[in-house]
């Protein structure tokens, strides 16, 4: 009887050792891959529907097309139609225009880049059951969100991204403006082909809803 009981012990142990180690392991994982590819996937979806809709470039660069508008009246009634029709375009051409002034400013390039990493795997990637510790000290959801808060206002607003941003913008709507302006849109299907078109307005609005489902779940 004695003799049976001492391999009872390390037989037991051993089982409950490697079962423990697993759970602490898949607790520590710092970031929820799957809701980021999945919120990728999304986003990258949601912009080819929304190219997929764009007008033939040949089409808005016709110069036989283009005529001054006989007042500011007419010049924004084109501006109107044009950009019913050619919005994917004019949104493609103001991304480029955007895209280019970030690459010629490198430092306000990378400011953008890590201000938009602090968002994605601080906060709307980061596990809920994780918090931030740093140097010993345990930061909250609401602390990190502060944190950001005030880090994105030091970028846009104490940094150059902010003035690079918005001069690119009124570089793209002044381009835009003037091309609707001298763009005669008589031969533009406008009744036929204006419901197609409307998809990529809200471009914005479809993929932060797409992408919701992500979110909650890195989050949750």
């Amino acid at each position: 009887m004695a003799s049976t009981a001492p391999p009872i012990l390390p037989i037991t142990n051993s089982q409950t050792v490697p079962s423990a180690a697993p759970s602490s392991v898949e607790s520590q994982a710092p970031i929820a891959t799957p809701a980021f590819r999945l919120f990728i996937n999304q986003i990258s979806e949601t912009v080819k529907n929304g190219l997929s809709q764009r007008r033939p470039w040949a089409e808005l660069a016709d110069r036989s097309a283009l005529s001054k508008p006989e007042s500011i009246s007419d010049a924004a009634v084109r501006i109107r139609k044009n950009y019913s029709y050619f919005k994917v375009n004019y949104l493609t051409v103001a991304t480029a225009i955007v895209g280019f002034s970030l690459v010629t400013h490198p430092f306000s390039l990378v400011f953008l880049l890590c201000l938009l990493a602090s968002w994605l795997f601080l906060y709307l990637f980061r596990p809920s059951d994780q918090p931030i510790v740093v140097f010993g000290r345990t930061f909250s959801d609401r602390e990190t969100l502060g944190c950001l808060i005030l880090f994105s206002i030091f970028v846009i607003f104490l940094t150059d991204v902010g003035s690079v941003l918005v001069s690119a913008l009124m570089v793209g709507v002044a381009l835009i403006c003037a091309h609707g302006a001298f763009r005669a849109p008589e031969d533009l299907f406008l009744d036929e082909q204006e419901p197609a078109a409307t998809g990529f307005l809200s471009f914005l609005g479809g993929a932060a809803s797409s992408a919701a489902p992500a979110v909650v779940a890195a989050r949750g």
